[in-house]
């Protein structure tokens, strides 16, 4: 397989990308107002107020759009912030990365200078609360704005992915919960599209393995303690809304009996058509929340995109043989699963210092393997 490491704004770049030549974008754009990458004034994220940032992705992911097969699907990964508050990342210094995240496991940074990463310039003040109504201390939905941003410009918002951190930055507040989350919006460019559900499908949960309960059970017709580990059958609410625009909490015709369906405990049987979210023997359908640890990259910084995230985008959404995007290719986390998964990839990189990083990391993920190119 192959990983193509593209030099240059993504806004230009993309232009030379040939129409529906990519299966599947998995990317996590500079969030707004957070830090410098040391791509100067023209990197994603710069921008002075959040209305440029939204037209500037919106710029960005229309031409996405063109690259993207009719079947394709994006994965797009964006956290939230707060207004008129620059916390951690916005003291309006220049020290390094290593400073502001903390000392990172070995300290063998190879190739960032000292101010290659600077806090956001306080001036801009996040949120830029005095243009848009935001007061200080608001949550801005940044995530939210982009995704409804891009429904309007003619994507499909099929799925909003709650990505929990079991292990979040620390936060010094005490007036509000500790943020543990941000969000992977999957969007696509038709109706009809590829998704390989059985790819990410997960395990049971404890009490669909449970061997008993209370009161026992029925299982195969015969009352007693269940004979198989697993669910033989599970009960759903009868009338829930199911299919194209059904609504999935609500029951329509008012409520009516509990309805059971067959699962196909020990054996390979997908779950029963009509019932996509019941249990088979090989795991159940995907949830919308995806409990991954964040990672840290000696050379990165410290928002590298975890692997198992980007893994589990790329199984969904690309089939085996296919090409993958990432138009902020940052330390390469896409590009290096895609390899390992056995699918092409393209990155886009603005800073040279990061592309040639990835270009390493990669290499040296499976020297013996990676056909890597830097242009």
């Amino acid at each position: 397989m192959s990983v193509r490491i593209l030099t240059g704004d993504c806004r230009e770049l993309l232009k030379g990308l040939p129409d529906e030549s990519v299966h599947c974008v998995v990317t996590s754009p500079p969030y707004w107002g957070l830090r410098d990458y040391g791509t100067g004034s023209a990197g994603i994220g710069l921008e002075e107020t959040m209305v440029e940032h939204l037209r500037a992705c919106v710029e960005v992911f229309s031409e996405v759009r063109r690259v993207l097969r009719a079947d394709g699907t994006l994965w797009l990964n964006y956290g939230d912030a707060y207004a008129g508050s620059w916390g951690a990342q916005g003291r309006g210094d220049k020290r390094s990365e290593m400073e502001i995240g903390g000392r990172i496991k070995g300290g063998n940074r190879k190739s960032l200078s000292e101010t290659q990463i600077i806090a956001h310039p306080k001036r801009l003040q996040t949120g830029s609360r005095e243009r848009h109504g935001l007061k200080a201390k608001d949550l801005m939905g940044l995530p939210w704005r982009i995704a409804f941003a891009l429904q309007d410009d003619g994507w499909w918002l099929r799925s909003d992915i709650i990505w929990h951190k079991p292990n979040p930055m620390p936060e010094s507040i005490t007036d509000r919960p500790t943020k543990s989350h941000e969000y992977v919006f999957l969007l696509t460019k038709s109706e009809r599209y590829a998704y390989d559900a059985d790819a990410i499908r997960e395990g049971r949960t404890s009490d669909e393995d449970a061997n008993g309960f209370r009161g026992g059970s029925y299982v195969e017709g015969e009352p007693g303690p269940r004979k198989v580990t697993g669910n033989k059958r599970i009960k759903i609410h009868g009338g829930w809304d199911t299919g194209p625009g059904g609504h999935g909490t609500i029951n329509r015709q008012g409520r009516t009996s509990a309805q059971y369906r067959d699962v196909g405990v020990g054996s390979n049987a997908r779950p029963s058509k009509g019932a996509p979210n019941e249990v088979g023997a090989d795991g159940r359908n995907a949830r919308s929340v995806w409990t991954i640890a964040t990672e840290a990259y000696p050379e990165a910084h410290f928002a590298t995109f975890p692997t198992a995230l980007a893994e589990r985008c790329i199984k969904a959404g690309c089939p085996a043989g296919g090409v993958v995007l990432d138009p902020f290719g940052g330390a390469g986390t896409v590009g290096l699963v895609a390899d390992r998964l056995q699918r092409d990839a393209i990155l886009i990189e603005l800073n040279p210092e990061y592309a040639a990083m990835a270009e390493r990391r990669i290499r040296g993920d499976a020297p013996m393997f990676a056909n890597v190119s830097a242009a």
